[in-house]
């Protein structure tokens, strides 16, 4: 067969032959296995991918596990069986990078209180405090300060920090927000509160007015709350075993011994909720409850009310208690010094990594075209146990992310099967690539934009699935249909044998690895088939995936592929203004940057900004650090997500950012959130 690729042939008269020849091929004319009968095969592979992808043994294939490690393995595997090559990065697959994992407590850590007498109270750890895993190791000492809920908030028009000098003293602040019980309160859900009073805020909040250590207490509304229910459990118990007895003593000779059975059951759950009752209902947070912070932090520690309480009783202050509820009543905050108190201590918090692999798989190409590349990938890891990245808040079970994205990785793989089955060898390179750090912002992407093993000036394209298990009514999104001139059309035609509803995106920036490449000017396609309940829980299984779906947006991808990959004129980048959200930022204004996830320096790197975004319209360039937002400092990402929220659409807000050797103050009106 002649090559399609020939110089000086027409493209549009390419391109109608290619779409015939995939016809061709498909069809049971050309002597090969009926379409139903590749797309069972097809499926039946993809079923058997995704399952061992999803399954317990790869421990959600969060960063760290060594399930995740299994799953590189596997998919080289799997790439190596398909023909592929699998030597290309230093002889192997994997491209190698180490990423932060979570932290461990070390030695030494210790608290200890001082009386305006001299007393000491020696705390013991586990009983009487806790060392905070988003903390930072360190010995400190200072005057106690209690500074009601740690916050600042312009728009709620509330300043815990307002009229007192925490600058060298040891702040002490109530978790949570003020007014929990208030339903339009300034801090409620309906005010789009909440991120206020997370941890990193308040610690940042410390930092900024010079603190040296920070002892966070229970607030007294989540601690009566916690007492409410408790006695609701009791009482619950307490009834069930009075309709189990009454039900006994009225049942007949045959219905007896389950009734009995019954009655057992109640009394133990009964004395289960009594139990329960007798531990504190001040827990303290255990080491590891939220996330490390690789941004700068204080010592941070988790003290028991009742130690506030001593301090407070001395100094002639009103309790924890009552002094919450003024706080709530009037909105008006209750910081004072604790005067002639002292707290002093060390926290040890040692900070893990461990080595994370893109999995690269080559199929060369042959001709003329052979020197340029496409990309075709898919994020393999997922979130582990949840933590920080899981929607099922507390949650410690193995989160199998059948859907996000062991769907996108076994499409991938049988993807990279479809084409390396080719019969002629594609016009291009074909580069498959599953991603490592997706989940934690697109850091294995981004990782091999800044380290490419092929020239990023010679990749014409880049197809990304993620999220493609879940079809609802037939509809499949697709990203980026307007990054190349040519998207549309081969879109629409690719989709005549698969026949989705597509719903079709002309962004090429949104929250996943096509991004990466976008920002670096390469036309992008990202398919998606939607979120759905079980997004980042636990309940994200097999079970749940619409493998004819997967199979078809194989299919889809594949022909898609064919058409970029053989076509003689490479897509033609557009550039397209805007962001792709597939979920909204809730209250944060909108500013349009590109995280840059490779660089350490302090700060928050960008590699792009969006095309007629508020940060293109204030002069945000690839490359810039932000260390400062409106007067508030940023060291990370998490900074300048807390930043942003102190203000609202609309907006003026200069931004310091390093370029290179010099500091740049830029103006920056904020947009509506997306």
């Amino acid at each position: 067969m002649k090559s399609l690729c020939v110089s000086g042939l027409n493209s549009a008269m390419v391109l109608s032959g290619l779409w015939a020849l995939l016809a061709v091929v498909c069809s049971p004319a050309a002597g090969v296995a009926s379409e139903a009968t590749k797309l069972a095969e097809s499926k039946v592979r993809i079923q058997q991918d995704v399952g061992v992808l999803a399954g317990d043994e790869m421990e959600g294939r969060g960063v760290g596990t060594e399930g995740l490690n299994k799953a590189a393995e596997f998919i080289r595997q799997e790439f190596q069986k398909a023909g592929l090559d699998v030597t290309r990065v230093n002889g192997g697959a994997f491209q190698t990078f180490s990423l932060p994992t979570g932290t461990k407590l070390g030695e030494p850590n210790s608290l200890k209180l001082i009386s305006p007498k001299g007393e000491e109270l020696v705390l013991e750890k586990g009983r009487d405090f806790e060392v905070g895993a988003f903390g930072t190791s360190g010995k400190f000492a200072g005057e106690a300060a209690f500074i009601g809920y740690g916050l600042e908030d312009k728009e709620a028009k509330y300043d815990d920090y307002a009229g007192i000098d925490v600058a060298g003293k040891v702040v002490v602040c109530f978790r949570r927000t003020p007014g929990q019980g208030q339903k339009d309160g300034p801090f409620s859900p309906a005010k789009g509160g909440g991120r206020q009073g997370d941890l990193r805020s308040k610690i940042v909040a410390a930092m900024a007015h010079k603190a040296v250590a920070i002892l966070f207490v229970n607030d007294p509304y989540t601690l009566a709350d916690k007492e409410r229910i408790r006695e609701a459990a009791i009482k619950k118990a307490e009834g069930k075993v009075v309709t189990s007895a009454e039900q006994l003593a009225d049942a007949s000779s045959e219905d007896q011994s389950a009734k009995l059975t019954a009655l057992k059951d109640a009394v133990t759950q009964f004395r289960r909720s009594r139990d329960a009752a007798t531990s504190p209902v001040d827990e303290l947070m255990p080491f590891g409850y939220a996330a490390a912070n690789d941004g700068e932090s204080l010592p941070a520690f988790h003290l028991r009310i009742d130690f506030l309480n001593q301090m407070l009783r001395s100094v002639g202050s009103a309790n924890a208690v009552e002094l919450a509820e003024e706080i709530d009543a009037t909105m008006t905050p209750r910081s004072r010094v604790l005067t002639g108190w002292k707290a002093q201590g060390e926290a040890t918090v040692i900070r893990q990594s461990a080595d994370v692999h893109n999995v690269i798989g080559v199929l060369e190409g042959e001709g003329p075209l052979a020197n340029e590349t496409v990309v075709i990938g898919a994020h393999y890891d997922h979130v582990g146990r949840g933590g920080s990245g899981s929607l099922a808040p507390g949650s410690t079970d193995i989160h199998n992310g059948a859907d996000d994205n062991a769907s996108g990785t076994a499409v991938l793989i049988e993807v990279a099967r479809l084409l390396a089955a080719q019969p002629k060898k594609p016009a291009r390179r074909v580069v498959f690539m599953a991603f490592t750090g997706e989940e934690l912002g697109l850091l294995g992407s981004a990782r091999y934009c800044k380290e490419p093993i092929f020239p990023l000036d010679e990749t014409v394209a880049m197809l990304n699935m993620d999220m493609v298990g879940r079809l609802q009514e037939n509809k499949l999104t697709v990203f980026g249909v307007k990054t190349a001139k040519q998207f549309e059309e081969w879109l629409r035609e690719g989709n005549k044998t698969t026949g989705f509803e597509l719903i079709e995106k002309p962004e090429g920036f949104g929250p996943s690895d096509h991004s990466s490449f976008y920002t670096k000017k390469i036309p992008v396609l990202h398919f998606f088939t939607g979120l759905h309940p079980d997004y980042h829980r636990p309940s994200d299984d097999t079970d749940k995936l619409d493998l004819d779906g997967m199979t078809r947006v194989a299919t889809l991808v594949n022909e898609i592929a064919q058409v970029v990959i053989n076509t003689p004129a490479r897509p033609e980048y557009v550039e397209v203004k805007g962001s792709a959200n597939v979920m909204r930022s809730g209250n944060r204004p909108y500013v349009g940057t590109i995280p840059d996830f490779g660089v350490q320096e302090p700060g928050y790197a960008i590699s792009g900004t969006a095309p007629g975004s508020p940060a293109d319209k204030a002069g945000l360039k690839p490359g810039d650090l932000v260390i400062e937002v409106g007067g508030n400092k940023v060291t990370n990402l998490d900074d300048f997500d807390l930043a942003l929220r102190k203000f609202k659409a609309g907006d003026k807000v200069d931004f310091t950012v390093k370029r290179k050797t010099e500091t740049l103050k830029l103006p920056l009106e904020l947009a509506p959130p997306r």
